[in-house]
């Protein structure tokens, strides 16, 4: 695991007598672990002014994100460093470069998309509350700069394309694939037995005008009784 800083430790010492004395602050500094993100700065160090350039090929260790895309582990990752010698520590800066997959976040598709992005920090020499990351045996361990600036840089929805319809929420079908569709029609469970009424009198008004325009077997005919009365005449 990567060198971390430990936060510091707050005790009270007590004087002769029992009397409390101040806090006294004590800053557990970890030993120093060596990792693919860790640069020497020995050339460098308490020399304000100079400046060195690296470039790391990594191959990520352990994925670079938990949500929905990521960098994920065996991934390549590209970073062009500088490193620059400050009164107080070691700014480190430069770009890391990668291929983030994962799955779109309305159709479920696997895709894929570079992520490119910047980040500086500053490594202080001193243990400090005012410093996040500290340079350890003329070393500075990137790993922690770099993957908070490529998970930042990740999208919290990831999408295929902007327009991505989505799926189809009676079928699960991916829109894209087989067009955008009506939405069915939602009927309030209280209208129900009505609607049911209105189906059952539209269907009894469809029988009735068919009798009617087709005529009841043995049924007679206005047309007919005029017809039959015009030949008794």
């Amino acid at each position: 695991m990567p060198a971390r800083t430990v936060p510091p430790v707050r005790c009270r010492a007590r004087a002769p007598g029992g009397r409390d004395r101040s806090p006294v602050r004590l800053l557990l500094v970890p030993h120093f672990v060596n990792t693919p993100y860790t640069l020497p700065v020995h050339d460098i160090v308490h020399r304000p002014g100079e400046m060195r350039e690296h470039t790391l090929d990594i191959t990520v260790p352990e994925d670079l994100g938990a949500g929905q895309i990521a960098v994920v582990t065996g991934q390549a990752l590209h970073v062009d460093v500088r490193l620059e010698g400050l009164h107080e520590g070691i700014l480190v800066s430069g770009t890391a470069i990668a291929e983030a997959t994962g799955q779109c976040s309305r159709c479920l598709i696997d895709i894929s998309e570079p992520v490119e992005v910047d980040f500086a920090e500053l490594f202080a020499y001193d243990a400090s509350e005012e410093f996040d990351y500290l340079v350890h045996d003329d070393h500075v361990d990137c790993e922690p700069v770099i993957r908070d600036a490529v998970v930042l840089a990740l999208p919290f929805q990831p999408v295929c394309r902007p327009d991505c319809p989505g799926l189809d929420p009676v079928t699960g079908e991916r829109l894209a694939d087989v067009g955008e569709r009506d939405a069915p029609e939602v009927i309030d469970p209280r209208w129900a037995a009505l609607t049911e009424l209105r189906t059952n009198l539209n269907d009894q008004a469809d029988v009735t005008d068919g009798d009617i325009s087709h005529g009841a077997p043995g049924a007679t005919s206005d047309h007919d009784t005029v017809d039959h009365d015009t030949e008794e005449r």
